[in-house]
C-alpha cells in the first residue's frame, strides 16, 4: 500500500548544525563552514508522496524532457513511470553487466536530443576477462518504448579489477556534446593508487565527447601516460555528480571511508587527495595512509561530513516554486536514511536541512524537474515525489 501525501510545513532557520553525533575522527576542517553548516528549515509547504514501491533495486532516476521519469534497475532493466500511466514492465536491451555487490546497470540519463536521437546514456559494471570495469555505454529507446536497440559501448575505466565493489558511476552532460564520468577506487588496498595515477581511469572523473572520445582540451591530453579522457584525479568513489544550474560548474558527491563524505567543486587537471589526504578513518578506526587531512598540490573538500551519511545520487533544484530552494543541492543519504538540502553560497555551504529522515529509506538517487518537484529512488524499491504546494 502506497504511503498517503503528506503535507510539511517548515519553520524558522538560523538552527544549531544538524549533526549533533560525536565525530569518528578528531581531525579539525581547514576552514570556517567546511563540515556542520548551520540547520536550516524549509519554510514554504511541501508535499511528499511515494508513487511506487515496486521498483527492483533501483540506481539512478532521471527526468525526460516531457516530465516522464527513466530509472535504472541494477539486475540490467530500466522503468519509465508517468503520473497518467504508473510505472512500466521492465525494459530490457542493454549490455551485459556484472551484476554482484554494488555491480550491475548503474547510472542512466537521456542524451540532450532525446526527443530526435532517442538515445540514452548508462554507466554499468561490465564483466572482461581479468574481473570488471566501470564502463559508459549508449541505447536508444524504442519508438513504441517496449524496447532498447543499438546497444553500444563507448568506454572502459581500465584497468580490470577482480572486485564487486566502488564502480563510481554516474554521468553528467554538460551540453549536447561534452560529458563527464566518474569512476571509484574499485574498494581494495592496492587498487587505491590507482587513484593517483593518470594513466588509470581509476578513482577519477573523466570528460568525453558523447561517443567515449577525449577532448582537445582536456588537462593530461598533451601528457605521455595519461589517459586522455582524464578530469580530475584523487577521488575514493564519486556516486554523485551535478552541473551548477547558473555557473555550469561540476560539482562531485564523493563517498569516504568511516567518515569523511565529501561536496567537491571539480576542476580541471586537480587532484582531489585520495588515498593521500582525507577526512575520514580505516574502518578498523586507524588512520588512512598517514593520517593527512591536507597536503601542498591536493584540493580541500567544499563540504564534508563525519560521521558519514554515505552519500550517493544528487541534483540542484532548478524550479521557481519554492524560492528557497532555487540552485540548493539535494542529495542522496544511504547510511544516513535522509536526504540533505544544502545551501551553498559564495563557494561555501551556509546551510544544510535533513529530509525523509522519518522514512527509514536508503537513498540512492535525486532527481529534480522543471516543474519544481524532486524525485528519489530508494535501495528498497520507493520513488517519492517531494512537490511544492499546500
Amino acid at each position: 500500500m502506497l504511503m498517503p501525501s503528506l503535507l510539511l510545513l517548515g519553520i524558522a532557520e538560523s538552527l544549531p548544525p544538524v549533526e549533533d553525533r560525536h565525530p569518528f575522527s578528531s581531525y579539525q576542517p581547514a576552514f570556517p563552514g567546511q563540515t556542520r553548516a548551520p540547520g536550516m528549515k524549509t519554510l514554504a509547504p511541501y508535499h511528499v508522496s511515494v508513487l511506487t514501491e515496486d521498483l527492483s533495486q533501483p540506481w539512478a532516476v532521471s527526468v525526460l524532457p516531457d516530465g516522464r521519469l527513466i530509472i535504472s534497475e541494477k539486475r540490467g532493466s530500466m522503468r519509465i513511470f508517468s503520473q497518467e500511466s504508473g510505472l512500466s514492465s521492465p525494459i530490457y536491451g542493454f549490455l551485459d553487466v556484472a551484476y554482484n555487490g554494488q555491480g550491475g546497470l548503474l547510472d542512466l540519463v537521456p542524451a540532450p536530443d532525446f526527443q530526435t536521437s532517442r538515445q540514452l546514456y548508462f554507466s554499468f559494471a561490465r564483466p572482461v576477462k581479468d574481473g570488471s570495469v566501470t564502463a559508459l555505454g549508449r541505447v536508444a529507446l524504442s519508438a513504441d518504448e517496449g524496447s532498447l536497440m543499438n546497444a553500444e559501448l563507448l568506454f572502459e575505466a581500465l584497468p580490470a579489477v577482480q572486485s564487486s565493489g566502488h564502480f563510481g558511476s554516474r554521468i553528467a552532460f554538460v551540453d549536447n556534446d561534452t560529458l563527464f564520468l566518474s569512476t571509484g577506487d574499485r574498494q581494495h588496498d592496492y587498487t587505491r593508487k590507482y587513484a593517483q595515477d593518470f594513466g588509470s581511469g581509476i578513482g577519477k572523473i573523466l570528460r568525453m565527447d558523447r561517443d567515449g572520445n577525449p577532448l582537445f582540451d582536456n588537462p593530461f591530453i598533451n601528457d605521455s601516460g595519461a589517459m586522455p579522457q582524464v578530469y580530475s584525479m584523487g577521488h575514493r568513489n564519486v556516486q554523485g555528480l551535478a552541473i551548477h544550474p547558473v555557473s555550469r560548474a561540476l560539482y562531485a558527491g564523493e563517498m569516504g571511508p568511516l567518515g569523511g563524505d565529501e561536496i567537491n567543486l571539480i576542476m580541471p587537471g586537480r587532484n582531489y587527495g585520495w588515498p593521500v589526504i582525507t577526512y575520514g578513518l580505516e574502518y578498523s578506526h586507524a588512520p588512512v595512509g598517514e593520517g593527512l587531512t591536507q597536503m601542498e598540490g591536493m584540493e580541500q573538500p567544499l563540504y564534508y561530513w563525519d560521521p558519514t551519511p554515505a552519500i550517493s545520487g544528487m541534483d540542484f533544484y532548478t524550479g521557481n516554486a519554492i524560492p528557497e530552494w532555487q540552485n540548493n543541492l539535494f542529495i542522496g543519504g544511504l547510511a544516513g536514511s535522509h536526504v540533505m538540502r544544502l545551501r551553498i553560497e559564495d563557494g561555501k555551504v551556509t546551510g544544510e536541512e535533513r529530509l525523509l529522515a522519518d522514512q527509514g529509506q536508503r537513498f540512492r538517487d535525486v532527481a529534480a524537474s522543471a516543474d519544481g518537484s524532486i524525485y528519489f529512488v530508494t535501495d528498497e524499491g520507493r520513488l517519492y515525489q517531494l512537490r511544492p504546494g499546500q
